[in-house]
């Protein structure tokens, strides 16, 4: 199985407002088509975390893959 890649799980979450927590980008990601494999990552990040903006969120992903 692939895993999403930074870029491609950016791509689904054009236009999200910063800071948010997974629940937030998992809703955003879904209502803009993201596929299983970035819902899959995304479902991985910590709870009760708080991602100020992009490169937050990107420096998370890449500690579960």
């Amino acid at each position: 199985m692939t895993k999403a890649n930074p870029v491609s799980v950016q791509k689904h979450l054009k236009g999200v407002s910063y800071p948010a927590n997974k629940e937030e980008l998992i809703k955003h990601a879904r209502k803009h088509g993201a596929d299983q494999e970035v819902l899959s990552l995304l479902e991985r990040l910590p709870e009760n975390q708080q991602f100020g903006n992009p490169a937050e969120l990107n420096k998370a992903m890449g500690k579960i893959r």
